[in-house]
């Protein structure tokens, strides 16, 4: 079955970089478009990165741009999103996508930006 294991987050301080990780299973993983989501408390959930299933990144939450690096390793079936100069606004849990048959989403990985 189709499995999004996210991980790299943890509590960072401002100014401060993570590098998320989602490892893809039970699916042609380079055939698909691979996304980053996220949602802080009390807000919806927003698309933070595309990326197409050649590796180029189409899309970037404005927010972000500058910031954040999406990636992926076809070989290894992972995607990452590099995340720097992180700040408050950027707290939230992070989630791996991918449209199949039908949308799958990872646990998420919990980021918090904290002095």
């Amino acid at each position: 079955q189709v499995q999004l294991v996210e991980s790299g987050g943890g509590l960072v301080q401002p100014g401060g970089s993570l590098r998320l990780s989602c490892a893809a299973s039970g699916f042609a993983f380079s055939g698909h478009t691979m996304f980053w989501y996220r949602q802080a408390p009390g807000k919806e959930r927003e698309l933070v990165a595309m990326v197409l299933s050649n590796g180029m990144p189409v899309y970037y939450l404005d927010s972000v741009k500058g910031r954040f690096t999406a990636s992926r390793d076809n070989d290894k079936n992972t995607v990452h999103l590099q995340m720097r100069s992180l700040n408050y606004e950027d707290t939230a849990v992070y989630y791996c996508y991918v449209n199949i048959d039908r949308p799958y989403w990872g646990q998420g990985t919990q980021v918090t930006v904290s002095s």
